[in-house]
């Protein structure tokens, strides 16, 4: 079914914020600003990213229809063809859906990722990069993603592990960089202590890996729980 594309936009472009929230993805002072900020100084992470979740779910070649929830403006899911994988999007901000219709030729619903509106099985996977640090119940979040994506779920996660978080925190302090106010930050760790409590009595393996090192640093990538950023994939068996 093809999705009305126009009706984000229309919601949005009207707005400063939406309901009146806080959170900087329903203020459109940064929203709009959200593309460029890839083309900017994050360009470098974003490919080491995308290097990282392409092997993490690139080999798994029975993944072939993905749901990105907490897709922004489709930064992510409009490079999943790349790995010849059809995405939908899903996001609860109306102002990132309202560019990502411009960007997008594919799918996208504006929901909750607590409450996915999607019957069970409907993708083969569903994927969360940079998003699922924001969800309120990380647990129900897993449980539903085990129940629309039948066979895994990728997660592509800002780490607790790393020199940058302290340097946001300090930001913040001084009532800069609003990003990550409301973010839970992880590590593979605690990411997999969630999923377990989640998806206790089912069979899945977990693989993961380390990217978001220094630039000047000998190795990219590696297996040590430190870094910027991981990706996780954990492909359910049962």
């Amino acid at each position: 079914m093809q999705l009305e594309k126009k009706s984000f936009n229309s919601l949005s472009q009207n707005l400063v914020n939406w309901q009146g929230r806080k959170e900087w993805f329903f203020n459109r002072e940064h929203t709009d600003t959200y593309e460029q900020w890839y083309e900017g100084r994050y360009k470098r992470a974003e490919v080491w990213q995308k290097k990282v979740m392409a092997q993490l779910v690139g080999k798994d070649k029975s993944i072939q229809e993905l749901l990105e929830f907490g897709c922004g403006t489709t930064r992510f899911t409009r490079w999943w063809k790349e790995l010849g994988i059809e995405a939908t999007g899903g996001d609860l901000s109306p102002f990132m859906l309202g560019q990502a219709v411009h960007l997008f030729d594919g799918d996208l619903v504006n929901a909750d990722s607590h409450y996915m509106p999607f019957k069970d099985n409907t993708f083969d996977a569903v994927a969360f990069i940079t998003t699922f640090e924001y969800y309120r119940d990380p647990v129900q979040v897993i449980r539903e993603a085990a129940r629309v994506g039948k066979r895994g779920i990728a997660f592509g996660m800002m780490n607790r592990n790393s020199p940058k978080v302290l340097r946001r925190r300090v930001q913040q302090l001084f009532g800069k960089n609003p990003f990550y106010v409301t973010a839970t930050f992880y590590t593979p760790q605690l990411l997999i202590a969630k999923i377990d409590e989640a998806l206790s009595g089912r069979q899945y393996s977990i693989e993961w890996t380390c990217t978001g090192l220094p630039k000047w640093f000998p190795v990219q990538q590696w297996s040590l729980p430190i870094g910027d950023f991981f990706g996780l994939y954990v492909k359910i068996l049962d």
